[in-house]
């Protein structure tokens, strides 16, 4: 098991020494995706060094948490997988994430963004109970993000069913447009292109519940009005 121990017999104090470490919680994040290679983790885990990520997925293989296999062929690589032990982070990992936007703020020059962190966003902040029966598709350069509305409420779309929207945006904007934060004009004014019934836009933010509570401010700082 991971040599870091608090010494307390406390499941929340053994809970952070199981993810608490640096990069733990990221590698999580990306086997939530789905099965990765070592290489894979590498490129997405930007600043993370080799010997680094070797330690934390050895250790999160001790604790059981994730697992080594291997792809059937033609594939045969090797991949990190969750266990049924990763797996039941699920639910702790989305409500991280619902818990950490509210410190959200515009990106850093050279921050590494990936589409497809989106789907554990959505995930968490997806509306219950029926949606509007829209399609959008996101793009932000090669990468596309699919999903839709309906009866079934939010889901990620199967199929090649053409998208009522497509929306070619970089991240803060997409987040604007996601929570009905930023008009269809402001967005077009910062380079955001809309292909598809323009209409379908303000449905967009109905597939979601997002919500922004007041950041904690620092001390001897009052709360915003």
């Amino acid at each position: 098991m991971g040599d870091f121990r608090y010494a307390q017999y406390c499941p929340l104090a053994r809970a952070a020494e199981v993810v608490g470490n640096r990069w733990s919680l990221l590698v999580l994040r990306e086997l939530m995706l789905g099965p990765q290679r070592f290489g894979d983790l590498k490129r997405r885990l930007r600043g993370v060094s080799t010997s680094v990520l070797s330690e934390r997925l050895l250790a999160l293989e001790e604790y059981g948490v994730i697992a080594p296999d291997e792809l059937p062929p033609p594939a045969s690589v090797r991949v990190y997988r969750l266990t049924p032990h990763g797996e039941a982070f699920r639910p702790v990992l989305l409500e991280l994430g619902r818990w950490g936007v509210r410190w959200l703020r515009p990106p850093d020059a050279g921050d590494h963004f990936e589409l497809d962190w989106l789907r554990l966003a959505l995930e968490s902040f997806a509306a219950p109970g029926p949606t509007p029966a829209r399609r959008f598709e996101l793009r932000v350069g090669s990468a596309r993000l699919r999903f839709e509305g309906g009866a079934h409420g939010f889901r990620y779309s199967r199929g090649e069913a053409p998208a009522d929207l497509t929306i070619e945006a970089s991240p803060p904007e997409l987040l604007g447009l996601l929570t009905g934060l930023l008009p269809a004009a402001a967005a077009e004014a910062r380079g955001v292109r809309f292909h598809g019934d323009a209409g379908a836009l303000a449905d967009l933010p109905r597939l979601f519940r997002f919500e922004f509570p007041s950041r904690a401010q620092p001390q001897g700082q009052g709360a915003n009005p």
